[in-house]
């Protein structure tokens, strides 16, 4: 709205008065982001603030001469082919990250599918028992506290190759928590659903697929999303000790080389790729159980 001041005598004698008259004005155009516009900068510019005042303080904190850290500039002068170049091959042993990436996710894919069909079967059936449950439940308690690393030795001296005992050590960690969700989601179907099944005369096959899988969905999902952040923390882990090309062994022998800027970049690799991880998996689990997930 534009303001117009006119001066006009209201006596004559006296001094001009001055009177306000407004005139209309086009309004102006106000920009209107898409949803997806604003959903997007929603979800990201906070952590991108976020993660430059991070590294703003990285960057003062250890800026001092003999410091032991490196500085986010230094990581990028020194480390920089592996950022930007993730799948070169150079030779055998001298791959770029991408490469070493995708082959822990096959051994990661590899275990982690043998524990969901077998956790999902098992915690199935040990749901629908209440003595199964009472009896077995103490046990996967014990088992899923010990260390994923606990039991390479193990798988070691049964298989006597890394591969299949770092996909051991992947299966053995990701199960329990598969199984112990599924029964539990599986104990909290409600009674008419069953009363359901019953009355259309299902067989077990057909109850587990039409009944049993979609109530029991949202905590099927919820193990399978902590089974998949523990699978891939076992093979980081396991790769370190048994080596080969993969993420974990490449962190080892970058510290056996002194080289940390390598081994920065390499847990930056390992933490992005365990949230996509994460975020499959709860994505998967919404399109499954329409939205109700809790994964």
């Amino acid at each position: 709205m534009s303001v117009v001041t006119k001066l006009t005598p209201k006596t004559q004698g006296l001094a001009p008065v001055a009177t306000i008259s407004a005139l209309p004005s086009r309004p102006r155009k106000r920009l209107v982001l898409p949803g997806w516009a604003k959903g997007l900068a929603v979800n990201t510019v906070p952590p991108l603030m976020v993660m430059l005042v991070i590294l703003a303080i990285w960057e003062i904190a250890f800026s001092a001469p003999g410091s032991n850290l490196p500085t986010p500039s230094v990581v990028w002068m020194e480390s920089a082919d592996l950022i930007l170049e993730p799948f070169y091959v150079y030779g055998s042993q001298d791959i770029g990250l991408g490469w070493r990436v995708l082959t822990s996710l096959e051994r990661v894919a590899y275990g982690f599918g043998f524990a969901s069909i077998i956790g999902i079967l098992i915690g199935a059936v040990i749901g629908q028992s209440i003595w199964m449950m009472r009896g077995l439940d103490p046990i996967f308690q014990v088992l899923r506290t010990v260390p994923p690393l606990a039991w390479l030795p193990i798988s070691l001296a049964a298989f006597m190759d890394s591969r299949p005992s770092a996909i051991f050590v992947i299966f053995i960690t990701a199960i329990w928590p598969i199984i112990i969700n599924t029964a539990a989601g599986v104990r909290n179907i409600p009674a008419d659903y069953r009363n359901v099944a019953k009355v259309l005369r299902l067989n077990q096959i057909e109850f587990f697929f039409k009944i049993m899988v979609p109530a029991a969905a949202p905590y099927i999902f919820s193990g399978l999303r902590i089974g998949v952040g523990l699978s891939w923390l076992a093979i980081v882990a396991a790769e370190m000790l048994t080596g080969g090309v993969g993420i974990g062994f490449f962190i080892w022998d970058a510290w056996n080389s002194s080289r940390l800027t390598d081994i920065i970049v390499a847990l930056v690799y390992i933490g992005l790729v365990g949230l996509l991880l994460d975020k499959l998996v709860s994505f998967i689990g919404r399109v499954v159980t329409r939205g109700t997930s809790e994964a």
